[in-house]
């Protein structure tokens, strides 16, 4: 007895099912979005107490060092603001953030400069505030993509409001590389000076301040002209700041 065979049609895809599928993929992206938004704050609550213990470029450093066969050499001490020295604080201001005490975390002025200048094919350099570098340093990667700049403008937006100044101050002076492995105020005045960060005098706060585009490249003791031109402007600088109110 002949068995007839049949060949099963394709399933057409139905206004139904796209519909089904438009309404799946909305959830998981909602819930995805509220994750993200949730989980952020959370953890821009917690570091506003909390002394942040690592930093995604500690993490980078240490993979690109192990990946390089180099020796990796890692200090990171922890201290509150207090124990680390106002000359240092009006370094930093005088070197990478004149305007740090009054704007809310961005410098628009100083970012159109920038754009101005790179477009002129000069350096590439960069009109971020220290709020931005700190929202970068502890919750990002390093790079110049997009996505990266506008999660950067989110957490400083967050940090701003829910840490305020002086928080962010001690963040970004415990957690921003300082030299070769080095991070930290109190780390990188051990290995530049070999003293305590609050004992700092305004030309060995200048010193450090002054190498900050490339802590990796540039010395902050015996130091190139180039250093050392850098750390004379920002002592001048750092006279015209005054007492320093958060």
């Amino acid at each position: 007895m002949a068995t007839k065979m049949t060949s099963k049609k394709p399933k057409k895809t139905t206004s139904k099912d796209a519909d089904t599928f438009k309404n799946k993929l909305s959830r998981f992206l909602f819930k995805a979005a509220m994750w993200f938004f949730g989980s952020s704050i959370f953890f821009v609550v917690v570091f506003k107490f909390v002394p942040v213990p690592f930093t995604p470029l500690m993490l980078i450093r240490t993979i690109e060092n192990i990946s390089a066969g180099k020796e990796n050499y890692f200090s990171h001490d922890w201290e509150p603001i207090e124990n680390i020295s106002n000359n240092l604080q009006k370094a930093v201001i005088a070197s990478e953030d004149g305007t740090f005490l009054t704007h809310n975390g961005f410098d628009f002025t100083a970012m159109q400069k920038a754009y101005k200048n790179n477009e002129r094919g000069r350096r590439i350099k960069g009109g971020s505030t220290i709020s931005q570098q700190t929202a970068k340093n502890v919750f990002l990667w390093q790079g110049r993509s997009y996505l990266r700049k506008a999660l950067e403008a989110y957490f400083t937006v967050l940090i701003e409001l829910i840490w305020g100044k002086e928080r962010i101050m001690e963040v970004y002076l415990n957690s921003i590389e300082m030299g070769n492995g080095i991070y930290g105020a109190q780390a990188a005045t051990q290995h530049w000076y070999r003293k305590d960060a609050k004992s700092l005098t305004k030309t060995q706060a200048a010193g450090i301040a002054a190498i900050l585009p490339n802590p990796r490249k540039y010395s902050a003791t015996s130091s190139s002209s180039y250093i050392n031109n850098r750390k004379a402007k920002i002592v001048r600088i750092m006279g015209h700041i005054g007492k320093i109110e958060y």
